[in-house]
């Protein structure tokens, strides 16, 4: 793959999304749905290749790392959103036109003006790329504030940028502050825009035919799995570390869903909850990942003003405190070998670490991968240290106790001071006060206890409730001694490590950082998407309609099932080159040729999408080979040393 890469380096052109021919492909692989904004259908290339994405992220994670897999539902009670906060914060800050009334996300309506004033700055100062060539037939995109060349101080640059580093970090009244201050408006009319209120992004519905039971559909798939909880654990037959994974619909009712896939209403998540003890967030396969490079973007350094990355091994930002533990360290490593192995670009590939207001007010650490696109740097994948949050609120609202219980190796001696209340005669002295002395002197630690000892030697002493009442005790009511306890057994609540998905975006960053074009015909596509994920594996192409062929076709075709790999076939009257011109465009990495040669001698032709270099042998010979291609177990170098190349000159008699 990579020879590949270099390859197409030095002989092709990047293709921009906007041009025809990028417009075109992804109006085959992905259709806008209903005219609604935010909601897409998929077309048969893009479906597979959605499927085969995840087909590799069910391999690469759920089975490598022995994960239980959950399917929980869609449709979810109120109060499970309400326990786990979203009902309260999972919300966006807007803003609306106070003209128009048209609602913009305030973080990105400063973000894209604020870019689009920086990108005027380098056209006037001469800085500026060469702007993509639009196609006529392109609409206009109103999800970006159009650059106007006019230059900026440099103290004004320098503040712009500052800001875009840290604008995560900001809060909604802030945000608010920006636009007032560097007069940011909408940049569809120029119009001012108002204060930024909060947004709650959940879907509200409600259950039964009289809607009784209000519910929402799910913003994620988190919660289906800490409510099983209990049940994943006692499967696991009641031991930590273990993880659950689940990949299923989300719904978040989106302010202004623009930028195609990237933000949506409607969108396939895959998620992961890893629980592990608080006291060992340890992994145990860490040394496997240790020495993988990460381009990491930390806190400090936004704080800074600065989006410079820094390369360095996983290991090495663990060691350094710079991500909080090995557990969140390992699926960091193991997101970016997901992300390369299915074909985004390393060089366009960053780890964000969050900042402190971004950042849950629970949560340990937390890091996003993000891939650079048209659109700029866009997460894809969200990985945090959650803590115990998720699982102690559910326990707290329904009573139910969601903690391991861990047989310890040698048992724990402890000695403590322990509060006895005497029966026949407490209650009778204070009556319905009764609970209220029990819950005074029940929340005292050691340190109060052994005070409240000393003065009930001495003769009595008195204790006073959070009204101010006092009352008095006497050791004929209360007894304080010191016992001895053996823990066999330890009990606690998990932390959660959670990688989150957003496999249309990545799908949407996948098909950007694949789709190029040969410098000899620019005006067709090539869509380099690795073997393991592409829609279609191999394409068959016979030379002829003539009736001798079809029994040849047949036998490839069935040759290719029984391997497991997913073929086309393109019999078509069109010539052969147009035939794998367009298949290029939909990222097809392999065709078998099948010609007159085939007929007389069994041979049969294969062609590689990228190099376009062709090799020839008999028909078994070249579905072994491919079979190998497809699966991974041999690339094309090897290939070319097992088949000779071909000529082009069909060995006919």
């Amino acid at each position: 793959m990579r020879a590949l890469r270099s390859v197409r380096s030095r002989l092709s052109v990047p293709l921009f999304p906007g041009t025809w021919t990028w417009l075109a492909l992804v109006q085959v692989l992905i259709h806008s749905a209903l005219g609604v904004a935010g909601l897409y259908d998929y077309g048969p290339p893009g479906s597979s290749l959605q499927s085969n994405i995840i087909a590799e992220w069910r391999k690469h994670f759920i089975v490598e790392e022995h994960m239980l897999e959950v399917d929980t539902t869609i449709m979810t009670p109120a109060p499970v959103f309400e326990t786990s906060g979203h009902v309260a914060r999972f919300a966006d800050w807007m803003v609306k036109d106070l003209k128009t009334g048209e609602v913009l996300r305030a973080d990105h309506l400063v973000k894209n003006v604020l870019e689009a004033r920086l990108a005027g700055d380098k056209e006037v100062r001469g800085l500026a790329g060469a702007p993509p060539k639009e196609d006529d037939k392109k609409k206009k995109k109103k999800d970006k504030a159009k650059p106007t060349a006019v230059k900026l101080a440099d103290e004004v640059v320098v503040e712009y940028e500052t800001i875009l580093a840290q604008l995560d970090n900001y809060s909604g009244p802030e945000l608010g502050e920006l636009c007032r201050k560097y007069n940011i408006r909408n940049p569809d009319t120029d119009n001012e825009v108002s204060e930024p209120q909060q947004f709650n992004l959940m879907f509200a519905s409600s259950i039964g035919p009289t809607g009784q039971h209000p519910g929402f559909l799910r913003p994620e798939t988190a919660q289906g799995h800490f409510l099983n909880f209990s049940r994943l654990l006692e499967f696991n037959n009641g031991r930590i570390p273990f993880a659950s994974a689940q990949i299923g619909r989300s719904f978040r009712n989106e302010i202004s869903p623009r930028a195609g896939l990237l933000r949506v209403r409607e969108f396939t998540m895959a998620e992961i909850e890893h629980y592990v003890d608080p006291e060992d967030k340890r992994h145990e396969r860490f040394s496997e990942v240790r020495d993988v490079e990460l381009d990491l973007l930390d806190r400090h350094t936004q704080a800074a003003g600065s989006t410079k990355v820094t390369r360095m091994k996983i290991g090495d930002a663990v060691d350094k405190g710079i991500v909080a533990n090995e557990t969140l360290g390992y699926f960091l490593a193991r997101i970016n070998q997901f992300l390369i192995k299915i074909g985004i670009n390393p060089t366009r590939l960053r780890f964000r670490q969050h900042m402190a207001n971004e950042m849950a007010h629970y949560a340990t650490d937390c890091w996003d991968a993000e891939i650079q696109n048209s659109y700029g740097w866009t997460e894809c994948v969200g990985c945090a240290d959650r803590a115990a949050y998720d699982l102690s609120v559910h326990s707290a609202k329904t009573g139910h106790p969601l903690v391991v219980r861990q047989a310890l190796k040698e048992p724990i001696i402890t000695e403590k001071l322990v509060a006895e209340f005497n029966k026949k005669t407490f209650g009778k002295t204070f009556g319905k006060d009764s609970a209220v002395i029990q819950n005074i002197v029940g929340g005292m630690d050691e340190a109060l206890l052994s005070k409240l000892q000393g003065e009930l030697a001495q003769g009595s002493t008195t204790v006073t409730s959070s009204d101010g009442r006092e009352f008095k005790l006497t050791p004929d009511l209360l007894t304080i001694e010191k016992k001895t306890f053996k823990q066999s057994i330890r009990e606690f609540t998990p932390n959660v490590i959670e990688p989150s998905f957003g496999l249309g975006r990545i799908l949407y960053a996948l098909l950007e950082h694949s789709f190029w074009s040969r410098e000899q015909d620019v005006d067709r596509g090539v869509l380099s998407l690795p073997a393991v994920v592409a829609p279609t594996k191999v394409l068959i192409v016979p030379l002829s309609a003539k009736p001798e062929f079809v029994p040849l076709v047949r036998e490839v075709s069935a040759k290719l099932r029984k391997a497991g790999i997913f073929s086309r076939v393109d019999d078509s009257n069109t010539s052969i080159g147009k035939r794998y011109a367009r298949n290029d465009e939909l990222g097809t990495p392999y065709g078998l040729t099948l010609d007159f040669a085939s007929t007389q001698k069994g041979t049969m032709t294969l062609r590689e999408r990228d190099t376009t270099g062709q090799l020839i042998g008999q028909i078994d010979e070249v579905i072994a080979t491919v079979t190998e291609l497809v699966n991974g177990t041999i690339d094309w170098a090897e290939a070319c040393r097992r088949l000779p190349a071909y000529d082009g000159v069909q060995d006919v008699e």
